[in-house]
């Protein structure tokens, strides 16, 4: 059994990262779902567009054991405001049945919850990363990163879509 990982530290004032201008870029990552107004970005459209946070991370991989890395990048809750979910946001019930579906184009996904996100709720300070390490993320797209994870199965590599809305509710016996 493994010791437990340390802590991962969430800070802001990220100085901005260049382009990387090797590659071509993948294709943006689409958000959608039950939304006002669904967008399509590109890593350098993140990096533009909102307030670039760093990470410093320590998770456990499953298959290469504890992995440290410094992620840059901005909030998840950030860019969702952006598209504007469909809830009423002085309904703190309404915001909480709201459901987030992550997709890579590794084929893994991961849900996320908007409370986690959300500053009355959990306030967890998820990101979209635009640079690992140092280096941007331009080619390979995106990185969903979950610091308060001590586990990595949440880092979704080439992040290709966000879906955001609501689940059927359970059904009354």
């Amino acid at each position: 059994m493994r010791p437990p990982s340390p802590p991962s530290r969430t800070t802001t004032a990220v100085r901005p990262t260049p382009a990387d201008t090797g590659a071509p870029a993948p294709r943006p990552l689409e958000i959608r779902g039950q939304l006002r107004r669904p967008l399509a970005l590109t890593v350098a459209q993140l990096r533009e567009r909102w307030p670039r946070h760093r990470a410093e991370v320590v998770f456990d991989c499953a298959t290469n054991g504890p992995q440290r890395h410094t992620f840059e990048g901005v909030l998840l809750r950030d860019v969702l405001d952006a598209a504007g979910p469909a809830f009423d946001a002085s309904r703190r019930k309404d915001r909480s049945r709201y459901l987030l579906a992550v997709s890579g184009g590794d084929g893994h996904h991961t849900v996320l919850s908007w409370a986690e996100i959300d500053a009355d709720f959990g306030d967890a300070p998820v990101l979209l990363a635009t640079a690992m390490d140092g280096r941007p993320l331009d080619a390979a797209g995106s990185q969903l990163v979950v610091p308060s994870d001590r586990c990595g199965a949440r880092y979704i590599s080439t992040i290709t879509g966000i879906w955001v809305g609501t689940c059927a509710p359970p059904e009354q016996p």
